[in-house]
């Protein structure tokens, strides 16, 4: 079935392709029928190519609120979004580049990175982490002292946790720039080089969670939106829930900014921007909401709670981070 910007297209050049025939038969020159069709062409094509949007980048932010958000934007505006994921260094550094239009990234640049400098930040929703198990697994909650226990190696066996008499197994991203894992080097131990006592590692998010999907011993922290979508148990938290209440007012402590990205020399910068101030409108943040995070200008106050956590675990570690 044809899209609304084809059949606009071929309303728009209609009576330009009936002057182009009349024309031809006119004159007997098949010519200016094939010269007239050829413009047509490059024209229509032209004009669709100025009508897309290349985001790509942090995964937990495509399946959490970019996909609708872009398809409500899409239909309001005709302006059609591809979306590719690919992790939230990639949505930093293929924007600063300008491999793509815009991205999407669930952590902030690196201090001091070159590859990232050119990258523009916008704040546009709050992500829960949650600590995801699989639904067999008879525990409910974990303290966050005890979290910090499972990813040092000091808590090794679910029955420290009240659980089975089975030996964890954290699962983990690869790396210390992936989204989730930086943010929880920053927020819970404000120590970007921590190395966790992983029992495996995954490229992506996607993998980690179908993991914890298979393995009744396995523990895992993603984001929450993402985690929804799963067959996992998500634990209480400090006996709090990772749901838009308890994150929108600061009750569950683990928490972390969801950012579009985007370069101030990107050409199509005003469509980015449009599309931005889409994403704070009303109609954006109930698509928001409905996808499982609290929009950003929900929760302003985060903002500073955040910034006391953050001051709190710095003064418990042995590390000081420096933004």
């Amino acid at each position: 079935m044809p899209n609304l910007l084809s059949v606009w297209l071929y309303l728009m050049f209609f009576p330009i392709n009936v002057f182009c025939a009349r024309l031809a038969r006119l004159l007997n020159k098949p010519l200016i029928l094939f010269s007239c069709l050829t413009y047509l062409l490059f024209t229509s094509a032209a004009f669709a190519e100025e009508n897309v949007l290349n985001w790509v980048g942090c995964g937990i932010s495509k399946k959490s609120y970019m996909t609708k958000l872009a398809a409500a934007y899409s239909k309001k505006k005709g302006v059609e979004i591809n979306l590719q994921g690919g992790g939230a260094t990639r949505g930093i550094r293929d924007i600063a580049k300008q491999k793509a239009d815009f991205g999407g990234s669930c952590r902030f640049h690196l201090p001091g990175s070159a590859a990232e400098k050119d990258t523009a930040f916008e704040p546009v929703a709050w992500d829960a982490l949650a600590i995801i198990v699989n639904p067999e697994n008879p525990v409910d909650n974990v303290t966050l002292e005890q979290v910090k226990k499972i990813y040092t190696g000091e808590i090794t066996n679910w029955r420290q946790l009240g659980g089975a008499n089975k030996p964890i197994k954290l699962y983990t991203r690869k790396g210390k720039i992936s989204g989730v894992g930086y943010s929880i080097r920053a927020i819970i131990f404000s120590d970007i080089n921590m190395n966790f006592a992983s029992t495996k590692q995954f490229k992506s998010s996607g993998p980690l969670e179908k993991g914890v999907e298979k393995d009744v011993a396995a523990v895992a922290i993603t984001g929450v939106s993402s985690a929804r979508l799963r067959k996992v148990k998500i634990l209480s938290l400090n006996s709090k829930q990772p749901d838009y209440k308890s994150i929108k007012k600061g009750k569950y402590v683990l928490y972390r900014p969801l950012y579009i990205t985007y370069n101030l020399s990107n050409p199509n910068l005003p469509k980015i921007k449009d599309f931005i101030k889409f994403a704070h409108s009303r109609k954006g943040r109930k698509i928001m909401i409905k996808n499982g995070v609290v929009p950003y200008l929900d929760a302003l106050k985060l903002v500073m709670i955040q910034s006391r956590q953050s001051l709190d675990s710095q003064r418990k570690s042995n590390n000081n981070l420096t933004y």
